[in-house]
């Protein structure tokens, strides 16, 4: 039977300063380590059996760090090695079973990651895969409205799909295909955070299965976008014009240029040409894929000079005034609410598309284009459509009136500025 060490008290322990391995007694294979000036607790102890090297059992011995003295006193020693022994007893490795622990931590702080940390890498992702910068904008712009705000902080491991069903149908009936898009794109998040084991289980924003028996198919008859009557529009622009900050500029370039409010958000000083007078939007940024000139009306000139000085270092010609990156929708949206509930209140009617008894939109204003230029203006149908970049349905007439129509329309969007300005009070 081996025999016991001494017990040493904390006076003698307090004594010792040579170099050397120091056996306290009180539990078996307790010692003090002194190297230098460091004393550092061991316990020394034997965990089951390995191989050698010649393939024999031996066993297994480890020195165990209990932490340095006099930080860890000899009663905390004495009582963190007592219960290493017991687990040693029980068939437990410390050393193995503290590298497992430290394990499970690491992978449980992995799997803390937010909705939003995943969802910047999947973008980051998604633009390299895609070339249509519009598409990719979409992607952030539609999570930090509708998403961001519930779910943004959450773990993702968390969410279920009654939270994902909760933040979609918000949007579910006005805004249908967005709500769509939105459904996918949440989908392809889970997706990257089940590969990267940050979620456990089934998708949750997967459709059959999951939130179609909760959002339900929704049969929708196509409308249009509520737009405001071309009379009223240059009562419209003046009441816009007492608004301040970027959202009103980008509104009135966007209705001053007819085009749609993607295009906009993502207008970059490059694709302006002053000298010309010609904004040149390029093919990846276009609905219809097609490189697409924009011919600008000295008021539409007039107010990019204005915001000029103070966005021309930015990478968008209208930024997002909190961090510069691109406007959204919303804020269009918000923008025009307002002024509706401000003009109705002065009218008691605001700013309604009368056909159809809703609020105006931001894409509204290509229909109020269109039916301005069709009613009061004598320009070909072809060049009225060109404006708004419609395809035709004739690309050899497309490709002639990409060019020899490009002066036509300089002067249609010139009579349309005037017709915007032309506002008379009562």
């Amino acid at each position: 039977m081996p025999k016991k060490s001494k017990e040493l008290s904390a006076l003698s322990v307090a004594k010792i300063k040579e170099t050397g391995r120091y056996s306290v007694g009180g539990v078996d294979g307790l010692c003090l380590n002194v190297e230098g000036g460091s004393r550092v607790w061991i316990l020394r102890a034997i965990v089951g059996k390995r191989l050698d090297k010649d393939g024999k059992l031996k066993p297994h011995r480890r020195d165990i760090g209990l932490g340095p003295y006099p930080e860890v006193s000899l009663a905390e020693a004495r009582a963190k090695a007592i219960e290493l022994r017991l687990q040693i007893r029980n068939g437990i490795d410390p050393i193995a079973h503290k590298q497992e622990k430290f394990q499970a931590l690491r992978v449980q702080k992995l799997r803390e990651r937010t909705f939003s940390e995943c969802a910047q890498i999947v973008i980051a992702n998604k633009s390299r895969e895609l070339k249509n910068q519009k598409h990719i904008a979409q992607w952030s712009t539609t999570l930090e409205t509708y998403i961001y705000p519930t779910l943004g902080d959450r773990v993702i491991g968390s969410i279920t799909k009654i939270d994902i069903a909760t933040a979609l149908e918000k949007i579910w009936t006005d805004k249908h295909e967005t709500a769509k898009r939105l459904r996918g794109r949440i989908e392809t998040i889970f997706d990257y955070a089940k590969a990267m084991e940050y979620f456990i289980g089934d998708n949750p924003a997967e459709w059959k299965g999951n939130l179609e028996p909760i959002l339900g198919n929704l049969k929708q008859e196509s409308r249009p976008h509520p737009s405001l009557p071309y009379e009223q529009v240059a009562e419209f622009i003046q009441h816009l014009r007492q608004k301040k900050g970027i959202s009103p500029k980008a509104l009135e370039f966007a209705i001053l240029t007819a085009c749609r409010s993607g295009e906009i958000f993502g207008a970059t000083w490059q694709e302006i040409d002053f000298k010309n007078k010609v904004w040149i939007i390029p093919k990846e940024r276009m609905k219809a894929e097609k490189e697409h000139r924009v011919p600008l009306s000295n008021e539409a000139l007039t107010l990019l000079e204005s915001i000029k000085p103070y966005t021309q270092l930015q990478d968008f010609i209208f930024p997002a005034p909190r961090n510069g990156s691109m406007l959204s929708d919303m804020s269009l949206t918000t923008l025009i609410k307002r002024m509706h509930e401000q003009k109705l209140k002065e009218n008691g009617l605001g700013y309604i598309d009368p056909k159809q008894n809703r609020v105006i939109t931001t894409h509204g204003f290509r229909s109020t284009f269109r039916d301005w230029s069709a009613d009061k203006t004598d320009y070909p149908r072809e060049v009225c459509e060109h404006v708004l970049a419609h395809k035709l349905p004739d690309e050899v007439e497309a490709a002639y009136l990409r060019g020899a129509y490009l002066e036509k329309r300089k002067s249609l969007m010139a009579d349309w500025a005037n017709f915007c300005n032309f506002f008379i009070s009562e």
